[in-house]
């Protein structure tokens, strides 16, 4: 095995092997490492929207996902409290519908595909444990494989996609940019007989000082989210003693004359509840020297808005296209940052400002309400707020969508 490669990615999960496939497209060498060993779970949300399912079908790997089982669905319903916002999401990239696949499927079939390109090689149960230098910039990694032997590997770049708490991230000292607290604490659980009137949906509840989000995923399964408020010291203490029955608890009184509180009722939990207290919402420097970040190491977001998944897809083609742009890397690495940066902005930070809005513990405005129940009202303008999740509507289409229904111009 070769211990030079033109890029390393560090973790192998949905923004890894997203980018050690696209890197392989372009004709790079990449050495694809993860801590784990796959088939395995991992804590987060796993949705796929309509312009993600395109950039999966691009890939060549939707029609592996699909064969799981896991059933796609168009439909989304929102309730901010009184108002009920209920419509199909829009088509983005020639495609509607919405994919939420478990990562004990989505993260093996993900790596087995990145895996299976030429230029990729490919390992599992490799623990990184430092980076090595030549001057300021970085050059390799060393780490300790599955069979505990230590290993080192040199490249031109170095990427960390190993998550929120990324090892790399670390190693190099990334400075954080932006960092929003969250107000919450966020559990999840995937559940069997849940039932749902009409067609499959994704459902999201904005309710007094509680949220929640559910989707039908793989197995015959719904995954269900509860957020609650990080300084409820009662919550805080019945979701460490017992969160089975603490999500069951927080719904019944939290979520009362919702559709939310009766089909948990009928439904079981499989497997365990597992959650996070707390948690930042944060941008990282994305590249210096040497390295570079992608994913949630980059940019973690709340769960609620449901992002992390497109943005791995689209951080992974971004990634791929500043690096195919700069044929000197060398020469270059202050001028590839900057390029990165701007495009990684342009490209998801008004979806993270929306994370860091849902992420805080404040009741809606009269005026907020208002606009809710408006978008509610209105077929068009409830599309188009749909359309803000799979960015089929731009945030400027959205306001001129509500300011036309406002004023009535629109007939």
């Amino acid at each position: 095995m070769s211990q030079h490669f033109d890029i390393i990615v560090v973790g192998a999960r949905v923004a890894g092997s997203a980018l050690a496939y696209e890197l392989s497209r372009s004709g790079y060498s990449v050495l694809l490492l993860d801590k784990s060993r796959f088939p395995s779970d991992t804590l987060s949300t796993h949705n796929f929207y309509g312009n993600s399912l395109a950039m999966l079908e691009e890939m060549g790997i939707l029609p592996k996902l699909l064969q799981t089982g896991t059933p796609t669905y168009k439909r989304a319903v929102i309730r901010f409290e009184d108002a009920v916002i209920d419509g199909e999401f829009p088509e983005s990239d020639g495609r509607a519908e919405c994919l939420c696949i478990r990562r004990t499927h989505l993260d093996d079939l993900m790596f087995k595909h990145a895996s299976s390109q030429q230029s990729v090689t490919a390992m599992e149960g490799f623990r990184l444990t430092d980076v090595i230098r030549d001057g300021g910039t970085v050059t390799g990694i060393e780490g300790i494989d599955r069979n505990g032997i230590r290993q080192r590997f040199y490249a031109k770049l170095v990427v960390g996609a190993d998550g929120r708490r990324s090892t790399l991230r670390d190693l190099v000292n990334s400075k954080c940019k932006l960092a929003v607290p969250t107000d919450y604490a966020s559990y999840v659980g995937y559940y069997e007989g849940y039932s749902q009137n009409g067609e499959l949906h994704a459902e999201l509840y904005k309710m007094n000082d509680k949220l929640s989000i559910v989707f039908p995923t793989s197995d015959n399964l719904y995954v269900v989210g509860v957020m609650f408020p990080l300084d409820s010291a009662e919550w805080v203490e019945r979701f460490k003693q017992s969160p089975e029955l603490a999500m069951q608890e927080c719904i019944e009184s939290g979520f009362a004359g919702s559709p939310l509180q009766e089909r948990m009722r009928q439904a079981s939990l499989v497997g365990r509840v597992r959650g996070l207290l707390g948690y930042d919402n944060d941008w990282h420097e994305g590249m210096g020297a040497g390295w570079a970040l992608t994913g949630d190491a980059l940019s973690f977001k709340d769960p609620a808005v449901g992002q992390g998944m497109q943005d791995a897809l689209f951080g992974a083609r971004i990634l791929t296209d500043v690096l195919t742009s700069f044929p000197d890397w060398s020469r270059s690495w202050k001028e590839m940052a900057a390029s990165y940066e701007r495009l990684m902005e342009e490209k998801m930070m008004f979806h993270f400002q929306l994370a860091c809005q849902y992420t805080k513990n404040a009741p809606f405005t009269p005026e907020q309400m208002a606009v809710n129940r408006l978008i509610a009202s209105d077929p068009i303008a409830t599309k188009a707020f749909l359309g803000i999740y799979n960015r089929a509507t731009e945030p400027l289409q959205f306001a001129q969508v509500l300011a036309d229904l406002a004023s009535g111009c629109r007939q």
